[in-house]
């Protein structure tokens, strides 16, 4: 297919999957009703755990997530190009705010099923530049089945005339221009309202994109999003929740019940009321709570309260719902679904991570000069549950006394976020120590020569 016939399909491809997005949208954000079921008369409410669900599970992935550089080869040149690497890393991070960027882009990912990062290299300001593209504007082209070869991304977005004009010196016919951009690992090209702007060869010599999946749908490019299994219960939920608040809306507002009475004027439910019936007739109030009917619409919401913390894998104790004092083993198999899920998400996010500073590298090296070497790229993510740190340190201690672990090791383990600068920084430290003791003679000490 050529870029023309190319751009004039786009508007057609993947709906369903666009399709999806927007429900997932609409019902993280309240829109849980059908429409069919409307009624101006009839009170609906909504209490919104599908948004909850999300936005706690992103919290739990994203905690503690920081990442480390190790050089391949051996030597002290070859540590400095890998502490250099991390050092420009960090640069990269601070200057894009990739905190609150990752953040963002986790709850969108968890809500679409798919999330997306662009690198590019930013002229202006001569910096690497992260941005978070929204999937609704993303198509992709795999090899065959291996969803992992991407050879062409398409990014489509929309901008005023004001920003066309600014970014590629072109004012569209309209107030609103559609922005097209067509990217392969040889070639790029810019589109606006379906005309040709700009076209080159590709500046970075890769596609600057990296498409992840929320969960992986097993021989799929796109992945699975975490709203559909919640929608069924949230709509149960907020129609047992509506229905009961009706109830006890009417309970407090009684209705009164006359038998053998052929005219109801001058009746009014009002403390002090005084009624007038027949003999032979009765007047009563409804009361919609008698015999404990009310009981079972609460046994019903708390099923569904459970049935809803079951397919969003996390349970009670994940909100802080705890009753009872629990053990760490035992908080951790309360906890257990949820675990299992951030680990699955973990995996994924670990491989775009990575992804994405090895590009940050490749542009500093391509525009800056900044060669780094070979190196290694580290993932760290924090612990999901509480830590007990001192136990734990002693735990670690043990295993690097008896040689089971490096300290190294031991410090990822314990949460240090840099455990090469650590570990240099111990090191200096020992070796300042151990040479001030050999100055003053202590015969215990000897002078330090090395690691």
């Amino acid at each position: 297919m050529n870029p023309t016939n190319l751009m004039a399909a786009l508007p057609s491809m993947d709906q369903e999957r666009l399709r999806n997005y927007r429900d997932y949208l609409d019902f993280y954000n309240g829109l849980q009703w059908p429409d069919s079921s409307f009624n101006r008369r009839e009170r609906r409410l909504t209490f919104n755990y599908a948004k909850v669900a999300v936005d706690k599970v992103a919290s739990y992935v994203m905690a503690g997530f920081s990442f480390g550089v190790e050089a391949v080869e051996g030597g002290p040149q070859a540590a400095a190009r890998a502490g250099g690497a991390e050092r420009a890393l960090v640069e990269v991070y601070e200057t894009n705010n990739l905190s609150a960027l990752d953040f963002d882009t986790e709850v969108d990912t968890a809500i679409l099923g798919d999330g997306c990062f662009k690198v590019c290299w930013d002229e202006r300001e001569r910096r690497v530049r992260i941005s978070s593209p929204d999937p609704q504007g993303l198509y992709a082209w795999w090899l065959a089945d291996d969803t992992s070869r991407v050879w062409r991304v398409a990014s489509k977005y929309s901008l005023s005339d004001e920003e066309a004009e600014m970014l590629f010196r072109k004012r569209p016919a309209g107030r609103q221009a559609a922005i097209v951009e067509l990217w392969t690992a040889d070639r790029f090209a810019v589109y606006m309202d379906q005309a040709l702007v700009e076209e080159g060869p590709n500046p970075y010599g890769f596609i600057p994109f990296v498409v992840f999946p929320n969960l992986r749908e097993p021989k799929k490019f796109w992945g699975l999003s975490d709203i559909p299994t919640l929608m069924e219960p949230q709509r149960e939920l907020n129609r047992a929740l509506s229905q009961l608040s009706r109830i006890l809306e009417l309970s407090g507002n009684p209705i009164a019940v006359l038998e053998n009475v052929e005219s109801s004027q001058d009746i009014a439910v009002q403390p002090g009321a005084v009624w007038n019936v027949p003999e032979d007739a009765k007047a009563y109030l409804l009361d919609l709570l008698q015999g404990g009917g009310v009981r079972l619409h609460i046994d019903y919401i708390d099923l569904l309260y459970r049935a809803l913390h079951d397919t969003a894998e996390s349970p009670r104790a994940a909100f802080g719902g705890v009753e009872r004092d629990l053990s760490g083993v035992a908080l951790e198999i309360e906890l257990h679904p949820l675990l299992q899920k951030v680990r699955r998400k973990r995996t994924l996010r670990t491989a775009a991570y990575k992804q994405r500073n090895m590009m940050a590298l490749a542009l500093l090296r391509k525009f800056e000069g900044r060669d780094f070497g070979p190196v290694l790229h580290h993932v760290i993510w924090g612990p999901v549950l509480p830590q007990d740190k001192q136990r734990q340190s002693q735990y670690e201690q043990v295993l690097v006394n008896t040689g089971l672990h490096s300290r190294r090791t031991a410090m990822e383990e314990v949460g240090i976020r840099d455990p090469e600068k650590e570990f240099r920084q111990w090191l200096a430290e020992r070796r300042s120590i151990l040479e001030q003791e050999a100055e003053l003679g202590n015969p215990v000490a000897a002078p330090f020569t090395g690691a």
